[in-house]
């Protein structure tokens, strides 16, 4: 990681995430979206050195930022998917862990990130992988997609109003030879069909897109679902915790319904919890932010 970048991703409701975790020296958890290890570094110190913290991260960025924060042997990071978890904690020679946690919100660091194109006000070519060497950038997306397919992806991700003007609004501009690979190509798009892009409506827009995007290229709830009803019933021991933090409705469907869909879970939190008024003056990102909780007590 060079000298000159810093993490300036904040910890979303780091109290509750500890609380609803109940953690207690010697246990082992896994956070499957280590980051920059906001989390983490509190886990680690609530757990002790009989304690075991694996933290996982599909971004080498991020993992980057986690091995300069976390250190310990009893601290194991690694990169790759929390779909992966059984197999990372294999080769770590564990087969089950205590507590789970997964922050599914995107960090404030990838968003500033200005080579990634996560979001619009940082700019820069539109990857939007969370590795940068892994399937579709969604440049290539929109470059390989019909309009339909897009069109259906902000409708279905994005929840977008203006699918369908926004898309053929993109494939307008690619068929006349103009180009769609940075932020401010996909800017222009939205801005073509829903006006001043400094306005509430325009920003919103723009974020439904992006985010539509975002998922589409990392295959983003596709993996939580999995995680939430397949893997995790696989890692957690009896009586184990997941807490999970979503950031928006899509997100937050999957986590309630994976808790409620299976009679293995005993959930925790009847209602999703919220950041405190205090916490989202703070950091503003909390303010979308939702936390659930589940104790694993499969059927005998």
């Amino acid at each position: 990681m060079p000298a000159d970048i810093r993490p300036v991703h904040i910890p979303v409701m780091p109290r509750e995430v500890l609380q609803w975790l109940q953690l207690s020296p010697g246990l082992t958890v896994l956070d499957g979206t280590v980051g920059a290890a906001g989390h983490s570094s509190l886990i680690l110190k609530a757990i002790g050195p009989t304690g075991w913290l694996i933290g996982v991260d599909r971004d080498p960025m991020m993992l980057g930022f986690a091995r300069e924060k976390l250190s310990g042997d009893n601290c194991l990071l690694t990169r790759g998917s929390y779909l992966e978890a059984a197999e990372i904690l294999s080769r770590f020679g564990r087969n089950r862990v205590d507590r789970v946690l997964l922050d599914l919100g995107l960090s404030s660091d990838q968003l500033a990130d200005r080579n990634r194109g996560f979001g619009f006000d940082a700019g820069g070519p539109l990857d939007m992988r969370f590795h940068p060497h892994e399937g579709r950038s969604a440049a290539q997306f929109l470059q390989q997609s019909s309009q339909d397919e897009l069109q259906t992806v902000l409708e279905t991700w994005g929840e977008e109003p203006a699918a369908r003007r926004i898309a053929a609004e993109v494939h307008r501009r690619l068929h006349a030879g103009n180009a769609v690979t940075t932020a401010a190509d996909l800017q222009a798009c939205v801005a073509a069909v829903c006006g001043d892009l400094r306005s509430d409506g325009g920003r919103t827009a723009l974020t439904r897109v992006f985010q539509a995007l975002r998922i589409t290229v990392n295959e983003e709830l596709d993996h939580a679902n999995r995680m939430l009803t397949q893997v995790l019933p696989q890692i957690l021991n009896t009586d184990g915790i997941a807490v999970v933090i979503s950031f928006h409705s899509l997100e937050d469907r999957i986590v309630k319904n994976a808790f409620k869909g299976n009679q293995g879970w005993q959930v925790l939190t009847k209602t999703p919890i919220e950041a405190q008024p205090a916490e989202v003056r703070l950091n503003p990102r909390s303010r979308s932010a939702r936390l659930r909780a589940a104790r694993w007590q499969p059927q005998p």
